[in-house]
């Protein structure tokens, strides 16, 4: 566990700590006896302390588990699932045919800047408290349907000029997630 994290889980229990003098569960008031401390403390030591680690899983270079492709039932078609994680999936040359990426409190990378894409493909995504970050290659089109509930879409992606082009059709369902299509 990173120092960073221990910081931010002591901070947490102390933000908690104080609430739950607050409340009335325990009592040390000897502790915080300060009138400022009565709402501001607990509220910064909740806040520094989740930002603490968040920003350690951020800048953690090894916080994405690189996975090989997944290939779902029908022998073509990627299914990826994630809970409470991140993963990452990059394509190497290999022929792309659509993709179901479901993030439930977690997150997916999916490299398809050197994916093999031929025909109009489609990409089936749902989050809750997640999020799916998608590199897609210059020469297709990218096409977007989205359902969002408090989340949404974000479309980077440079836009082909040829309409025969292959496309890729991305279709996200979002609850409290988002989805990042960019080259």
């Amino acid at each position: 566990m990173k120092v960073r994290t221990i910081i931010g889980i002591l901070l947490i229990v102390a933000g908690a700590w104080k609430l739950a003098n607050m409340w009335g569960i325990i009592e040390n008031d000897w502790l915080w006896r300060q009138p400022w401390t009565t709402y501001v403390a607990p509220a910064l030591l909740l806040y520094v302390g989740a930002t603490t680690i968040v920003d350690s899983y951020r800048r953690d270079p090894d916080q994405w588990l690189q996975r090989p492709l997944p290939i779902g039932e029908d022998g073509k078609r990627v299914c990826c699932s994630v809970r409470y994680g991140g993963d990452e999936y990059v394509y190497h040359g290999e022929t792309f045919h659509g993709a179901r990426l479901d993030a439930f409190c977690g997150g997916i990378r999916m490299d398809l800047r050197e994916a093999v894409i031929t025909e109009d493909e489609e990409i089936d995504i749902h989050t809750f408290c997640g999020g799916i970050e998608l590199f897609v290659p210059t020469h297709v089109n990218v096409v977007v349907k989205s359902r969002s509930f408090i989340g949404g879409v974000g479309n980077s992606a440079t836009r082909n000029a040829d309409p025969k082009a292959p496309t890729l059709h991305i279709v996200a369902d979002n609850f409290l997630g988002g989805v990042e299509v960019k080259n």
